[in-house]
């Protein structure tokens, strides 16, 4: 018996343009570490803080080298197309009833050249939790993140507000919805 596996999955890793998808490695943890201690990276997320503290690249790595639990992470890569091996990060968590939010965040030398955008549109073709629907929340002070996801598909859901432990503030939110069904 052949399983079809989609085209886009090969190795565990994940086609997304010029980025490849993979597992996290302890060899990662450098440059997590660089990239997450800047505070634009951290403003942009709701659970990294600012500054980072000691040993939380090294606490998130080992978490992102765990798959099939409440979240699943990728790196991005860019080697493969002569770029940096850690470009930033995407993730999918569970909710449930076939439904997933996806987040990412991308290191400040790689804004505005598409990188997130072919992660996303990556993850979401290849879609490893076979998800019924996906969801995305952005920061409204962010707006290329919203139009990260609208170009991928998402359609917009509403506005609400989510807690940035770096800000240590409620901030306005857009949330989106994929419906893969």
């Amino acid at each position: 018996m052949t399983l079809h596996v989609p085209a886009t999955i090969l190795d565990g890793q994940i086609a997304a343009g010029r980025l490849v998808l993979r597992a996290a490695r302890i060899s990662d943890t450098g440059l997590f570490a660089m990239y997450a201690g800047d505070e634009r990276v951290a403003r942009g997320t709701q659970s990294i803080p600012h500054p980072l503290p000691p040993g939380a690249a090294e606490a998130f790595v080992a978490r992102a080298m765990v798959h099939g639990v409440d979240e699943d992470i990728w790196v991005m890569d860019g080697t493969a197309s002569g770029f940096a091996e850690v470009m930033g990060v995407i993730s999918l968590k569970r909710m449930d009833r076939g439904q997933s939010e996806i987040g990412y965040w991308v290191a400040p030398s790689f804004w505005h050249l598409g990188f997130a955008s072919e992660a996303v549109r990556g993850l979401v073709a290849a879609n490893p939790q076979k998800n019924r629907t996906i969801f995305a929340e952005v920061f409204q002070d962010n707006p290329r993140s919203g139009q990260v996801v609208t170009n991928a598909g998402f359609q917009y859901l509403g506005d609400a507000e989510t807690f940035s432990v770096a800000r240590n503030a409620r901030v306005p939110t857009w949330t989106y919805t994929l419906k893969l069904d």
